[in-house]
Formats: C-alpha cells, sequence, structure tokens
C-alpha cells in the first residue's frame, strides 16, 4: 500500500534501538502471574494499569487487552494514552493493536494521531493486513472523506468483503448511493464472499435510490447466497421494498420468514402505516403481542399514527393504556408521538395530560401541544403555551414552532402578535408567509394583505391565494373571491375545485348560464371534482355517507331525525341554516337540500344511535359549507350534545350554539 502523506511527531516513532524487536521470537510466551491478575480484574481499570506498569517486561497483549477495555468503555483519549506509553516502554504493537488504536483514533475525531499510527503500520509491515486495512478505510472515510478512504483501498495489495462494505457504508453515509451500489457490483465480480452485512448494505443502498429493478436484483443475490431468510437480510430487505414503495413483496417475504424477531414486525407495521393501511398496521401489532413479542419504543412510535384518525381513537387510548400495564419505557419519543395521535384524533385534553405529565419537553413536544390547541380552535391557549415555551432558554425555537405559532395567532386572529413573531423569523419560509397572508386575510386586512404578498413577491402562488380566498369567504368579499377563483383556474388549469369555485359564484348570484358553461368546461376537459364523504365510527365499525346517500339501513330514521331537528331550529331561531355556498369548493352540495349533505347523515346516526350526553365525532373529506357549519351549532344546542367535525382545514367543536373556530373557517 502507497503511504498517504502524513505528519508524523517524532515521539510516536519506534525506538530505533527496539526496531530488531520486530522479528521477536515467536516462540510459546508463558504469561506471569501478574497478567493472569490482569484478565481477572479488566473492568477494574486504575488496578488494570498498576498491573501492567509492574510486570518487568510485558508483551503485547496484555496492553492490547487494555486499550480494548477503553475502547469498550466508551473511553477512547484513554486507548491512545495506553498506546502513547506502551510505544515509551518499548512495547511493539501488533495487528490486534493497530486496528484498535485506529478506531480509538477516529472515534477522538484526531485525525493526526491516526496518521502517525499509519506510518508505524508501515514500519511494522502491516500494511496488508486485512483488519488494519478496514481500520484505516474508516479513519480516512470519517475524518478526511469517503474518496480518500476509497483510496486507500484501491492502494491496498488485497481487498476483503469488509472493507468494500465498509466502503460502501461510507458513501452511504456521505448520502452518494449510486457510488455505493457500484462497490456492491465491484464486490460481486471480484468474487468477494457475500456475507449478511454486506447484502444488508446493498438493500440500504437501494431504499436511497428508490430503485426496485435493484431492491429485487440484491434480493435475487440473497437467494443465490442462501441468506435470504437470515433474520439481518430478511429485515432489511424488507425495509428496501417498503422504502422502494413495493409493499405487497415486503409482505410476501415477511409472510415466508421462519422466523421474525421485534425489528421484521416493527418493519411491516412501518410499512403498512405508511402505505396508509392502518387497520391492517394495528392487526400486525396486535398479532405480535400474542406471539409474545414485546415492542419497544420504536414498535410504539410506529403503530400510533394508524391511531391518529378520528375514527381509530379507541384503539389510540387502548394503545396507552398497553403501554401503561406493561411497563414499557414511555421515553421522549413515544411521549411526542402520544400527543401528536390524541391530537389528530381529536382529543385535545387527553393530549394536554400527555403534555402536563412530561418530565422533558423538546420543541417537538411545544410545537405538537401548540400547533393541537389552534387545530382544535383554542388559538389564545396556543399563544398563552407559545410565551412559556419562548421563557424557556434551552430551547431553540425552530421554522416548525414558528409555523405554530403563527397558525395559532390565524387561529385566533391576533395580528399583532403574528407580525411580531414573524419579524422575528430570520429566514422566514413560505410557509410562514402563506400564514400571514391567512392571518392578515381572516382579519379582514386586505390592503395590508395585498402590501405584504407584493414585498415578499408572492402574487403567483396558489397557496397564497388560497389563503386570501379564505379571507375572501369568512367576510363575504364576493367580488374579490371570484377573481381569485379566476387566477387559481390560471394557474391550476387541470384542477376542477377552481372551476367548482366559480360555479358556486355564478349559481350564488344566478348567472345560471355561466353555471351550464362551466360545467360543459369541466366535462369536456375530462376533469372530475371531488366528491364529498363523511364517516363516523359506532362501535367499532365505520359507517360512510355520500352526499344525498340513501344507501344506509336506517336512512328513514336519519332523514327524518334531521327534519325533526330542522323544523326545531326554525321553531327557535325564527330561520333554518344560512343557504349561501358562494367560494364553496364542492359541487354537488349546492344542488343538494342542507339535511343530504354527508355530515349532516353522519351526525344523524351519531344521535340516535348513542346515549345522550356522548360526543358525536365526525370525518369529512372536504370543507365543511356555511350551511352545515350552521346546522350544527344549532344542533349541538337542541340535542345538548358536543359535535366535533374534523375537515382538511381544523376540527369545529361545536357545543350550546356556539363553535370553536369562532366562526372564522
Amino acid at each position: 500500500m502507497a503511504a498517504l502523506p502524513c505528519s508524523i511527531h517524532n515521539g510516536l516513532l519506534l525506538p530505533k534501538e527496539k526496531e530488531e524487536y520486530i522479528s521477536f521470537s515467536k516462540s510459546k510466551f508463558h504469561h506471569p502471574p501478574q497478567f493472569h491478575k490482569l484478565r481477572a480484574l479488566v473492568n477494574k481499570l486504575d488496578f488494570a494499569h498498576q498491573v501492567v506498569d509492574e510486570i518487568p517486561q510485558p508483551k503485547t497483549y496484555a496492553w492490547n487487552q487494555l486499550i480494548q477495555t477503553h475502547l469498550s468503555s466508551k473511553h477512547p483519549h484513554n486507548a491512545l494514552s495506553v498506546y502513547h506509553r506502551m510505544m515509551l516502554r518499548g512495547i511493539f504493537p501488533d495487528n490486534h493493536t493497530l486496528p484498535r488504536v485506529l478506531t480509538a483514533s477516529r472515534l477522538c475525531f484526531d485525525l493526526a494521531f491516526g496518521e502517525q499510527v499509519h506510518a508505524h503500520v508501515f514500519k511494522l509491515g502491516f500494511s496488508s493486513d486485512p483488519y488494519v486495512i478496514t481500520a484505516l478505510i474508516e479513519l480516512y472515510g470519517r475524518l478526511r472523506g469517503v474518496e480518500t478512504a476509497k483510496w486507500v483501498l484501491d492502494n491496498a495489495p488485497t481487498s476483503s468483503s469488509v472493507a468494500l462494505t465498509i466502503l460502501a457504508k461510507l458513501y452511504l453515509a456521505d448520502n452518494k448511493p449510486h457510488s455505493a451500489i457500484e462497490i456492491f457490483k465491484r464486490m460481486l465480480r471480484s468474487k468477494a464472499e457475500i456475507d449478511p452485512v454486506a447484502l444488508a448494505t446493498a438493500a440500504g443502498t437501494c431504499s436511497l435510490l428508490k430503485s426496485l429493478q435493484q431492491a429485487r436484483n440484491v434480493h435475487k443475490i440473497a437467494k443465490e447466497c442462501g441468506l435470504e431468510f437470515h433474520l439481518l437480510v430478511s429485515n432489511s430487505l424488507m425495509k428496501m421494498y417498503i422504502d422502494c414503495d413495493s409493499l405487497e413483496e415486503a409482505q410476501s417475504l415477511f409472510d415466508a420468514m421462519p422466523s421474525r424477531d421485534l425489528i421484521s414486525w416493527t418493519e411491516m407495521i412501518r410499512g403498512h402505516v405508511k402505505n396508509g393501511g392502518y387497520n391492517e398496521a394495528l392487526k400486525l401489532f396486535r398479532l405480535m403481542t400474542r406471539a409474545g413479542i414485546k415492542p419497544d419504543s420504536l414498535t410504539v412510535t410506529s403503530i400510533l399514527p394508524a391511531c391518529a384518525r378520528v375514527p381509530a381513537h379507541k384503539q389510540g387510548k387502548e394503545l396507552h393504556t398497553y403501554l401503561l400495564r406493561s411497563g414499557i419505557h414511555m421515553n421522549l419519543i413515544v411521549q411526542n408521538a402520544l400527543m401528536d395521535m390524541y391530537v389528530k384524533s381529536g382529543f385535545i385534553e387527553l393530549a394536554s395530560n400527555v403534555f402536563k405529565s412530561m418530565i422533558e419537553r423538546d420543541i417537538f413536544s411545544w410545537t405538537i401541544i401548540i400547533l393541537g390547541y389552534s387545530l382544535h380552535g383554542q388559538g389564545e391557549r396556543a399563544l398563552e403555551l407559545s410565551l412559556e415555551m419562548e421563557k424557556n432558554s434551552s430551547l431553540e425555537i425552530d421554522e416548525f414552532a414558528y409555523a405554530a405559532v403563527l397558525h395559532a395567532c390565524m387561529t385566533s386572529c391576533n395580528v399583532d402578535v403574528g407580525m411580531s413573531h414573524f419579524n422575528r423569523i430570520k429566514k422566514p419560509t413560505f410557509t410562514h408567509c402563506v400564514m400571514m397572508v391567512a392571518l392578515l386575510a381572516r382579519a379582514g386586512l386586505f390592503d395590508k394583505v395585498r402590501t405584504f404578498i407584493e414585498e415578499h413577491g408572492i402574487e403567483n402562488s396558489v397557496e397564497v391565494l388560497r389563503a386570501l380566498l379564505d379571507g375572501c369567504r369568512i367576510h363575504r368579499q364576493a367580488t374579490m373571491g371570484k377573481r381569485i377563483a379566476e387566477q387559481l383556474c390560471e394557474l391550476e388549469p387541470l384542477n376542477a375545485e377552481n372551476y367548482v369555485l366559480l360555479s358556486n359564484w355564478y349559481a350564488e348570484n344566478l348567472k345560471w348560464d355561466m353555471v351550464k358553461k362551466l360545467k360543459a368546461t369541466i366535462k369536456d376537459m375530462g376533469l372530475k371534482p371531488k366528491s364529498a364523504y363523511s364517516w363516523i365510527e359506532l362501535r367499532n365499525k365505520v359507517h360512510v355517507f355520500g352526499t344525498g346517500d340513501v344507501s344506509h339501513p336506517r336512512s328513514e330514521l336519519i332523514y327524518w331525525e334531521l327534519q325533526h331537528l330542522m323544523k326545531k331550529m326554525e321553531d327557535e331561531v325564527g330561520h333554518g341554516p344560512n343557504s349561501e355556498f358562494s367560494l364553496h369548493d364542492v359541487d354537488e352540495e349546492r344542488e343538494c337540500i342542507l339535511i343530504g349533505h354527508s355530515e349532516m347523515l353522519a351526525i344523524s346516526l351519531g344521535l340516535i344511535s348513542t346515549q345522550d350526553r356522548v360526543t358525536v365525532r365526525v370525518t369529512k373529506n372536504l370543507r365543511v359549507c356555511r350551511s352545515c357549519h350552521d346546522f350544527s351549532k344549532a344542533i349541538s344546542k337542541i340535542a345538548d350534545r358536543e359535535i366535533i367535525i374534523k375537515d382538511p382545514h381544523c376540527f369545529h367543536h361545536f357545543k350550546n350554539g356556539r363553535c370553536s373556530c369562532g366562526d372564522l373557517w
């Protein structure tokens, strides 16, 4: 191996008078009694040092044991110190000493020391030793760069599969998966032995490349090597297929595995959650626990997102109870995941309880709870928490935390606080700008919002226009709203919802010829507006409703209940719900009677299927219209029920005739 240019201090060079020891006798060595004492008390480092110092002529093995003990105890600096003393006493290192000292240099980030040891490698003739080469590759790869590590390997007399695998891992760490896969191909060409670690590394490379073809090739090689069902390989192949969006192949491999460990189950659960197969993920979790495999914190954080939905709130609570009963350590990541699950499943109070019970909180904890309160319409409470967060000097407020605070300002319509926080952000992102547009628009400050948009050069952004449109919808700015809808049609000509916005505006203003024209445009362009759906979970069964749905077995009673509630509302208030659909982005609802809207049908089923005072929880895939919003408020008062509707924008908590959104939605 050619020598790398390096700076060598004379203090670590082997003493010339000791060089004859390079060819020291290989005859059997009888260890003195003190040496056996060292082995027995290897963890008592102070005593071990004393023992080595007392040995008149301690051999290399004793020093190697001491260096290894320091490495195992995660004290690499002490290992380097031992090596230095070893040199001063004229003890020559061997092919076991040098890799350990190179590892210690790497762990200490001491490249200069490592270069000196590299000089010893040449001086002692260990430049072709595979363990030494491997240690050098890792040293230079971590501290000087992967290309230097490749130079070491290319100039080595021999290259092992271990060395090639480590180089591939270094390329992966440097986010160069294409170079890593080339190293694997080089390994195949050189007929090097393919071991489980090499295959796992190749699978990790395919995960980054997102290449299903490469993934299948790696799987084929694993089969040919007879290592397909080695646990490390199987788990790596499963993760690879999941990352390459081939859940079926991952599931097929999982089903074929003769044995599975916790990692196997966790990966498969993660795959189903990633793919939206929440029920399948929950089923796997139950099967895993029945098989006697206890989940860890990673498994828990993988399954909790499956419960972060309104219909799955019971499973979320059951999982939390299981964690408490099983005594599984709930670290910070698990607690944050629990909070997030409760926020998204509609239980902000339970999320708050988790937050209050936390001994330690990081910036993610604060971001989740602040955004959670904001999404549930409690913007003022979210801002109170943001003040508490800012008092904690150990926290570094990042862009996501600022976005959560701005969302709270938007929910509470607090322009001054929002502007103050926005001005504190060193480098505002596009998301922060959209939040400010939404805040100013919801506050009805259209002149200010226009100036803000121009100052930040975000005039032709779809997200900005939609945020501005929300303000127009709230403050009945129909003319401006129409102009924005037209802009959206120009920017997104293939988005049917934009034409629906215009169509609803024209219908509200009785311009039926334009409504007809836009319908023809949508049809001619082959566009399909999204259909509205709402669903509710009752007795472990999810009931789904479309607009005007009459397919449910209890449809007659569902509609009767809504007609009864509508009549009560008219008697008590003197009129029915507002029937305005201007700037609404759902097409079919305008042409359907109010009691036929999907969320109303779901609410009605909830009312007739549950006991008094039980909260009715409904999810809708599209925005709740103004009419349904007004009717839900009235129902909450008439029926004396809390009603929660989650749409893509927020949670609407209806109680005693009021909504948590403050009618700003």
